[in-house]
């Protein structure tokens, strides 16, 4: 640029722009004519105080807005700054400016249209509130650019206070909380939406606030953002409409789509095996418990470890990154390889000792019974009924995670052990399954599975099969079992009439009443080999 085409840029920085936006005579017929001058398209950063914060040159197509402060900007709230830029060759908004706005949060963005040398004409855009129409922004209709008469001060004043109100509605203390639950996958839209049914569940485990879903079935994944540009604009605002701090996705993210992610949005950005792996992290109570969290976070943490950054920050603490270990969730990979050899061999010893544990039972002659199904199917509410007992079980998915084992004496003076594991899921994370292998070998020794499941549930049969599935996979699936019909009370007359028919050989169960089990303790005397 020429040294007085510079000068006249800096005389820019030094103005003071209407609060209201409507920008007077001389200041849009200099900031047309330099950019016409200049053959670039030009743009202004302008506080609400109307002071121009930055001053843009771009090529002729196009300008390029860098990194803006976040100093006052939170979840909930917009940035406080709006871009007023200039366009040749009589364009009017492009999507470009709008996704500067919906990704920069600006307050507005205003183009200049550029003909001649001179201002024509203009047009501007903001973002919306939550609204029946779901809309993302409203685009005003392009006018005359001396007979724009909008008050950009009003109306963004407007929209803070709507955010507030909605900030208040909810508790300001909620707000790093409030989740956005994303998924986007080749599957049908129907089952997108049971799995993330399933994911809120999961949010809701982990002490979090579901505000809200967005779902997109795609043929082919997106490398860099797993979604494309357009869905992502679309995702930001939605975060920022139901006032959500963090981003969580249904499916395996990579680490440079984590990264990636969480640089464009400026939220944390968390996927499925994170949730998980920070659910066992804050039900981990035993000294295994948290010797198999730790090693499973470091598995998953370990490509990740390539610097800092607002994807990285959730292991600082918070969820995502609490529980055991979380203290050296950033050392090197060097030390990270050397703390997992230590962990693998310190889970040896427990594997080792379980063993122990099992050959004198065996010894003592007593019959293992297992306890398995998917999680929040009510095994814990059955041992607690059928031995008394005071085992944590709650309504939420994972509330147990060390097997736990019970004596029971049955009729006939005939006694066996009754083991409680931990939950099945589907997709349970590839690292998590290996780390809790300690776990679940209480299997192996079993001389009965009793597999219990939901039968009230929607996915009851998936999740049916999905236990199936795992335990063929650990070769267990020769050793005998039956299958509880558990939550039968909650069913109508029509729900049990399809259950019979999908489950023939079905026990149906209340695990809260005792008597109701009589028919799940016949079964087993029957089954267990005496």
């Amino acid at each position: 640029m020429k040294p007085n085409q510079i000068k006249r840029l800096s005389r820019l920085y030094q103005r003071q722009f209407p609060m209201d936006g409507n920008y007077t005579n001389e200041q849009a017929r200099e900031l047309a004519e330099l950019s016409a001058d200049t053959g670039r398209q030009l743009g202004l950063i302008i506080d609400r105080q109307g002071k121009v914060q930055m001053v843009l040159v771009g090529d002729n197509r196009a300008i390029y807005i860098p990194e803006l402060s976040r100093a006052r900007m939170s979840s909930g709230r917009l940035r406080g700054l709006r871009l007023l830029h200039t366009h040749l060759n009589e364009e009017i908004l492009s999507q470009e400016d709008l996704m500067d706005m919906v990704f920069l949060r600006l307050d507005s963005v205003t183009v200049l249209n550029v003909s001649e040398g001179f201002p024509k004409t203009a047009q501007t855009a903001h973002l919306l509130p939550p609204n029946p129409e779901e809309k993302s922004y409203e685009i005003m209709e392009q006018v005359r650019w001396d007979r724009m008469d909008v008050d950009l001060g009003q109306i963004v004043e407007a929209l803070e206070d709507e955010f507030s109100r909605q900030m208040d509605g909810v508790g300001r203390e909620s707000d790093e909380n409030r989740v956005l639950l994303v998924s986007v996958d080749d599957t049908p839209k129907p089952v997108q939406e049971l799995s993330l049914e399933e994911l809120a569940e999961l949010a809701d485990t982990a002490g979090l606030i579901a505000a809200g879903t967005m779902i997109q079935r795609v043929r082919k994944l997106n490398p860099k953002y797993i979604m494309g540009k357009g869905k992502l604009a679309e995702l930001e605002v939605k975060a920022l409409q139901a006032n959500a701090s963090v981003i969580i996705f249904d499916q395996e993210l990579s680490p440079t789509q984590i990264r990636n992610l969480a640089k464009v949005t400026e939220r944390k950005i968390l996927d499925r095996t994170q949730l998980i792996l920070d659910i066992f992290a804050q039900h981990a109570t035993s000294a295994s418990g948290k010797l198999q969290v730790e090693m499973a976070q470091l598995k998953y943490t370990l490509p990740r470890l390539v610097g800092k950054n607002r994807a990285m920050s959730r292991l600082m603490g918070g969820i995502g990154g609490r529980g055991p270990g979380e203290t050296k969730l950033e050392i090197d990979r060097r030390r990270a390889n050397d703390r997992l050899t230590r962990l693998k061999k310190e889970l040896k010893q427990v594997r080792k000792r379980r063993t122990q544990t099992r050959e004198r039972r065996a010894k003592a002659g007593l019959p293992i019974v297992s306890l398995v199904g998917y999680t929040n199917a009510g095994k814990s509410t059955m041992l607690n009924t059928l031995t008394q007992s005071k085992v944590i079980a709650e309504d939420k998915l994972f509330a147990t995670l060390d097997p736990t084992s019970r004596r029971i004496r049955f009729p006939q003076e005939r006694e066996v052990v009754l083991t409680d594991t931990v939950g099945f899921i589907r997709r349970l994370p590839p690292d998590l399954k290996e780390a809790f292998r300690a776990t679940l070998e209480e299997l192996e020794s079993a001389d009965l599975l009793v597999q219990v499941c939901d039968a009230s549930h929607p996915e009851v049969e998936e999740q049916v099969e999905a236990v199936r599935v795992i335990l063929a996979e650990m070769d267990l699936d020769d050793i005998p079992s039956i299958l509880v019909l558990n939550k039968w009370d909650k069913l109508d007359e029509e729900g049990r009439d399809a259950m019979r028919n999908i489950y023939p050989e079905g026990i149906p169960a209340v695990a809260v009443k005792r008597s109701t089990l009589e028919p799940v303790v016949e079964s087993i005397l029957s089954k267990v080999d005496w």
